[in-house]
């Protein structure tokens, strides 16, 4: 068994043992796993990649295939005590549609994603007048996944205008399961931002 990465340690350390919890995108199911065997919660996910749905039901959780958009609106409101979007928010072609429903499904949600404000973006961006790839960011432009490009000022911002409250937030720096919080300057050193979120 793995070691949980730095990131998802900090996402499991606020969540409640026993809570309902709704994984979106959720991968080989790393971080429902452990809450499943360290905190007793009750999964569901939802991920899109077959391979990675076969992973998470050969490890005993319960997760379909989907898009994580369509899927979530089969949901009940309240079903959930949190909903996990897990560096996958960059991603989603409606960032506000999908945040409404986590928060509609679910009474707060986790959200954390790469910061394209990190230094290291900025400098090679500046330097080479190219779009960056970094450890953080590992793809091409023409072949990412990322069709978002927010830092973690934006994120704030985009609340705001969204219409949700920041509960708690943690901006880092990660090399696989070792890792180290950024408390100055954040959106400028830190390489990613996790943030628990509410309704207004």
């Amino acid at each position: 068994m793995n070691p949980l990465r730095y990131d998802l340690k900090i996402i499991a350390s606020w969540i409640a043992p026993g809570s309902k919890i709704l994984g979106l995108g959720c991968g080989e199911g790393d971080l429902l796993d452990w809450l499943k065997r360290e905190k007793q919660v009750v999964e569901r996910g939802i991920e899109i990649k077959e391979s990675k749905v076969v992973s998470c039901i050969e490890r005993g959780l319960s997760v379909l295939q989907g898009d994580i958009n369509e899927e979530i609106e089969d949901y009940p409101d309240n079903a959930f005590d949190y909903a996990i979007c897990s560096q996958t928010l960059q991603q989603v072609y409606e960032p506000a549609t999908l945040i409404r429903s986590m928060l509609r499904v679910a009474k707060m949600g986790v959200v954390s994603f790469p910061n394209f404000g990190h230094l290291k973006i900025r400098l090679k961006l500046m330097t080479s007048g190219c779009a960056p790839v970094t450890e953080e960011l590992p793809y091409s432009w023409h072949n990412t996944p990322n069709i978002r490009v927010l830092s973690l000022d934006d994120f704030k911002e985009f609340a705001d205008q969204t219409g949700f409250k920041i509960l708690k937030k943690a901006a880092i720096n990660t090399n696989g399961c070792q890792g180290k919080r950024v408390t100055v300057l954040p959106n400028l050193f830190a390489s990613y931002g996790i943030f628990l979120i509410g309704k207004e």
